[in-house]
């Protein structure tokens, strides 16, 4: 049988880090470019951290070019710990107990499909103890649109298993409509969950193929898969 492989976002969906991404950021302007917000008219949901960087960057007028984005990174990968530790973040209901379940399953491969640059995952998902189950992924440093973030979620899912997949055995697991389009961008299964931003009703406008309120009761997921 080939397995069922879960991509699961970060932001809203498996934890919410009280702001620390946007904290981190702002503090690494700060720092390198002596600038400061607001920055509220900049959407970050749904979105990758390269297009919320560009934005930054063009709100204040900075050129995105190298010399520019190396340090702001080491200062936001720098920040974001300290942001993290700071801040009253969680692990959303359910998600420990699901994911625990999910990785002792031998046809299940979990993996990631986010818009954080791949530091970043790495630091949120460590800071909340999570960062053991995720093999691969597909992350935000490279990609304005989060449709191409899927598709190199599902070709680092084929390369890690060495085989082609059948996108009915992908399950894109998020918390925006942006995380419904990019997993019908690659034909996957869609589990919406309200745990972020976004209402159960305005979810449900995106026309998920599941949505839940929570994964408070883990066990209807893991019927799904089944």
């Amino acid at each position: 049988m080939s397995p069922r492989i879960c991509l699961f976002d970060i932001d809203g969906t498996l934890l919410n880090s009280g702001g620390a991404g946007q904290t981190a950021m702002e503090r690494a302007l700060a720092e390198v470019f002596q600038v400061q917000g607001p920055h509220d008219d900049i959407p970050a949901a749904g979105r990758t951290d390269r297009a919320i960087t560009q934005d930054l960057f063009a709100h204040h007028q900075l050129d995105y070019v190298a010399e520019n984005l190396e340090p702001f990174l080491e200062a936001y990968f720098r920040n974001l710990p300290v942001a993290l530790s700071g801040l009253d973040g969680r692990v959303l209901p359910g998600i420990p107990q699901l994911i625990a379940d999910l990785q002792q399953r031998d046809d299940v491969v979990l993996g990631l499909l986010t818009g954080n640059y791949r530091t970043g995952a790495q630091l949120k998902l460590r800071h909340f103890e999570l960062d053991q189950p995720f093999r691969f992924g597909g992350y935000g440093d490279h990609h304005l649109d989060r449709d191409d973030v899927a598709r190199m979620a599902f070709t680092e899912a084929a390369a890690m298993l060495g085989s082609e997949i059948d996108p009915s055995n992908v399950w894109v697991i998020g918390d925006t409509p942006a995380d419904v389009r990019c997993g019908r961008a690659i034909g996957a299964n869609v589990i919406a969950v309200a745990t972020g931003i976004y209402t159960h009703t305005q979810l449900a406008a995106s026309r998920p193929d599941h949505l839940f309120a929570d994964f408070s009761d883990h066990g209807q997921f893991l019927t799904l898969l089944n």
